[in-house]
């Protein structure tokens, strides 16, 4: 297997990704269902959808019997974390930071997220000045300042 990063997803193989790694490990059947209830989809849509997730890396599929047992290639914080690379690279220099404020603030962070958030701000060369500001950001209720 390639040690590259997959393609990145589209909406829609974000949608057949959440189901299997709520899963862990499904069958085609179980993915069919889901997506039919929660996206209205038919089957035909879902299988092609977990075709091009296999071809771009981010599943594997088992033979078990007359059907696939699907699972994820890697976990979801990697794919997360590669769309967060994509999103960075494609935004204006400068507001990195200001990114991070809001997805901090837009998050459900537990105590533990937050705890680890401050650990890696007050390593940042910013120091605890970084820290302070994104955690203001995070719990403001107006949310990050505006962009110039």
């Amino acid at each position: 297997m390639s040690h590259e990063a997959p393609e990145p997803l589209t909406a829609a193989e974000w949608k057949v990704m959440k189901i299997v790694w709520r899963r862990k490990s499904c069958a085609a059947r179980d993915v069919y269902e889901e997506a039919g209830v929660e996206h209205g989809w038919a089957p035909s849509t879902t299988k092609t959808l977990l075709r091009r997730l296999i071809d771009k890396g981010h599943l594997t599929a088992t033979a078990v019997g007359t059907s696939y047992l699907y699972r994820p290639s890697r976990p979801a914080w990697k794919s997360l974390a590669g769309a967060a690379d994509s999103l960075l690279d494609k935004t204006l220099e400068g507001l990195d930071g200001k990114l991070l404020a809001y997805m901090v603030q837009r998050s459900r962070l537990t105590s533990d997220d937050l705890a680890q958030l401050r650990s890696l701000l007050e390593q940042h060369p910013a120091g605890g000045d970084a820290a302070s500001k994104v955690e203001s950001a995070a719990t403001s209720e107006t949310g990050p300042e505006e962009a110039p």
